[in-house]
């Protein structure tokens, strides 16, 4: 079955850590840019972070910079986003999509998408 699986969402409180995995089933990664966008409640879906295909170079939005971190591993089929010191703004639904445009920073090229993934940071 081809599909994205992600895993590693959860509670954590502010200043806290988390890291996801999105995990490819019945494909390889090494040929796709990988995105993670979220979604906050009443909000729209956001790109956040994303890696390329070719030289895993990495891309981060202004409020994420600093305390994540994507990076990939394609023997494993998986793509992680270490989460450090975590804020309540990034509550959200956490998902993976891949892409295979060359122009990887464009976020409308991911059309592949996971399930999500519950991300709460609360006290």
């Amino acid at each position: 079955q081809v599909q994205l699986v992600e895993s590693g969402g959860g509670l954590a409180q502010p200043g806290g850590s988390l890291k996801l995995s999105c995990t490819a089933s019945g494909f390889t990664l090494d040929p796709y840019n990988i995105g993670w966008f979220r979604q906050a409640p009443g909000k729209e879906r956001e790109g956040i972070s994303l890696i390329s295909s070719t030289d895993d170079s990495t891309y981060y939005e202004d409020s994420v910079k600093g305390r994540f971190t994507i990076s990939r591993d394609n023997t494993k089929r998986t793509v992680y986003l270490q989460m450090k010191n975590l804020k309540p703004e990034d509550t959200a639904v956490y998902s993976c999509a891949t892409s295979r445009e060359q122009e990887w920073m464009d976020y409308s090229t991911y059309d592949y998408w996971s399930q999500g993934t519950q991300v709460t940071v609360s006290a």
